[in-house]
């Protein structure tokens, strides 16, 4: 059983359900660009119009209240607000949008959660150097201040940045993601460093001005899958993981949670590679300055995405050049016994959250934990009863409660991923992982619950009218 005050909710972001990709004055994100160049996105798809949200909000409401969660987490878009990026040049319109969005999801007794950067980078910003310039920091804090200041009266949980490992490795190493680059060993060291900098200006922008009046938290979603020897008696395989989880999720949680800098793993690696090759460690994984603010102690909360878990062995890597997976140099595989749905990279493996949960307390310093996304893709036709992602959703949160109840982990929340299809980044929308399906062949946009999402809303209230642990 779940604290009557535990957080339920459901997550989305802002490019891959509004729409409106240019209505209202909205200026272009790289995931615009990045679609409309054709750019790899499954059969040229886009989020042109996507679930549009921008104009169907009162249906999203709608799957909100059916549901019964007490929060929603959604993002904004940074160009939607702030058409070249910069607050000399606001959308009133935009302003409008989240403004209405918010008190809506208020009146109904509905908590927010809002995530200020979730992949679509202006594509003003992206054309003076994007996250590989060292200046994007500064205009991050300026975008993150204006959200403070306009919205923050009614937002108190604020994620400055989503998955800065996703953006940094498959927008800047593997090009899967926008701005699409493939600047391998160099760019995504360099991007995760520019998003750490850029976190730490906002938290600590919030923290000297607004936290006193506001009272919110602020912190960032770091995701991570739970990496466990192959062969738990063999030292390369432990070693091996454990350089993985230091790669993974160490690469950010480490410097704002631990010592303010990266993992000793990490550096040590990337030195190492470094110099077969030539280069200077420091240059590819940069040394935080004591001219910026610094960055240990910037999160109030530890907000982590988790979807699936791998089982680790060393070696596997061909690369002969620069890479990151030559500076990792592990080899990912899938346990035979977990069940994959979907897409081929994510295995179910429940019990890998509790494992993750367990290694946050004891490695982090027992933080208090949100789980902000969490979910189940479904491919192929579409399946309303679909049985299987009601049983992921209840052994999961068995997870969950296991971990709080038995390890001691502090969770106060879990938002599952997805409210509803949406646009799944390079796989469009052939992937699904809403608890509402969305008919994308119908003018209407029709939202449906799958039976996952009428199981996710008995879990919910249950646990609202059951005593506390």
């Amino acid at each position: 059983m779940f604290p009557r005050d535990f957080v339920w909710g459901a997550a989305t972001s802002a490019y891959q359900i509004e729409g409106g990709w240019q209505a209202d004055g909205k200026g272009a994100s790289i995931w615009d660009t990045f679609c409309h160049e054709k750019s790899g996105v499954f059969e040229n798809q886009n989020g042109d119009v996507a679930c549009n949200s921008y104009e169907l909000w009162n249906k999203d409401l709608e799957c909100i209240q059916q549901l019964g969660l007490t929060h929603y987490r959604l993002s904004f878009s940074w160009s939607r607000l702030l058409p070249d990026g910069t607050p000399k040049n606001v959308n009133q319109r935009g302003v409008q949008y989240y403004n209405r969005v918010i008190n809506d999801l208020l009146a109904c007794k509905v908590s927010v959660m809002v995530t200020l950067y979730h992949f679509d980078l202006p594509q003003a910003i992206q054309n003076l150097g994007g996250w590989k310039s060292p200046g994007v920091a500064a205009l991050f804090n300026d975008y993150a201040k204006f959200c403070f200041e306009t919205f923050g009266d009614r937002v108190k949980l604020w994620i400055t940045i989503n998955e800065p490992h996703t953006c940094a490795k498959l927008g800047h190493e593997v090009g899967l993601h926008a701005p699409g680059l493939k600047e391998k060993g160099t760019a995504a060291y360099m991007v995760g460093h520019n998003m750490l900098r850029a976190h730490a200006m906002a938290w600590h922008s919030y923290n000297s001005v607004y936290r006193a009046t506001q009272k919110g938290e602020v912190s960032l979603a770091l995701n991570s899958d739970w990496f466990e020897p192959l062969d738990p008696s063999c030292h390369e395989d432990v070693t091996s993981a454990e350089r993985d989880l230091a790669f993974t999720l160490g690469w950010f949680a480490w410097p704002i949670f631990v010592t303010g800098d990266y993992p000793d793993i990490m550096r040590s690696a990337i030195e190492t590679q470094s110099k077969m090759m030539g280069y200077s460690g420091d240059m590819r994984l940069p040394r935080f300055s004591k001219d910026d603010p610094p960055v240990l102690g910037t999160a109030d909360f530890f907000a982590l995405n988790y979807y699936t878990s791998r089982k680790v062995t060393s070696g596997g890597c061909g690369d002969q050049m620069l890479s990151m997976k030559r500076d990792l140099n592990v080899e990912e595989v899938l346990d035979p016994s977990w069940p994959v749905c979907g897409v081929s990279w994510l295995a179910v493996v429940p019990c890998g959250l509790r494992k993750l949960l367990k290694y946050i307390k004891d490695v982090f310093n027992n933080p208090k934990v949100y789980i902000t996304e969490n979910g189940f893709a479904q491919v192929g036709p579409v399946q309303i009863e679909d049985v299987d992602r009601c049983e992921f959703y209840k052994s999961t949160i068995s997870e969950v409660a296991k971990a709080m109840e038995e390890d001691g982990v502090n969770v106060c929340g879990y938002f599952a991923w997805s409210l509803m299809d949406n646009f799944e980044w390079a796989d469009g929308f052939s992937v699904r992982f809403g608890l509402f399906h969305v008919d994308f062949s119908d003018a209407e946009l029709s939202r449906t619950i799958y039976q996952s999402g009428q199981e996710y809303a008995k879990i919910i209230a249950k646990s609202k009218s059951a005593s506390p642990i």
